[in-house]
């Protein structure tokens, strides 16, 4: 039960991450020319035609740390146990595509493809520590209020 609980729980981050990412670079017009939802049909022809703005690529890995971000909360909200490295799955697997996208198509600048590894990582990770420490806070709430309601009232 454990695994397809995990699975649906990574799954989920993957689709949470790669939306708030859709999204993300879809936000300025100049960027996205085409008229259909169809990423992956048109983004050779869109990383050519933002080649040289870096205000693309700069959005691309503040929308990817925003998406590992939630879609690391979201795992890290269904899994049961190990939730920060569910969390950090979620950074590696959005890391591991990014670099197939880099290996794929060269048209990417320098400072993206070494900036990625610092954004995935670190952003997944926090995602996963904000649901621990607020599951953390909500049992202690829990155990508080249990500890209040079973003392002997005067």
């Amino acid at each position: 039960m454990n695994f397809l609980r995990n699975t649906i729980g990574v799954l989920a981050g993957l689709v949470v991450a790669a939306l708030i990412i859709t999204l993300g670079i879809k936000i300025d017009s100049d960027w996205i020319t085409y008229r259909e939802f169809a990423p992956f049909e048109h983004w050779e022809t869109l990383l050519r035609s933002v080649h040289k703005k870096d205000s693309f690529f700069i959005a691309l890995l503040f929308f990817g740390g925003l998406g590992v971000t939630f879609g690391g909360v979201v795992t890290a909200m269904i899994v049961k146990y190990a939730k920060v490295a569910y969390a950090i799955l979620i950074g590696f697997i959005m890391l591991f595509i990014a670099m197939l996208d880099i290996i794929i198509y060269p048209y990417h600048p320098v400072f993206y493809k070494i900036s990625i590894f610092l954004v995935f990582f670190p952003f997944s990770w926090i995602g996963g520590k904000i649901t621990e420490v607020i599951y953390k806070r909500r049992e202690k709430q829990r155990k508080q209020l249990l500890a209040k309601n079973k003392k002997p009232q005067a």
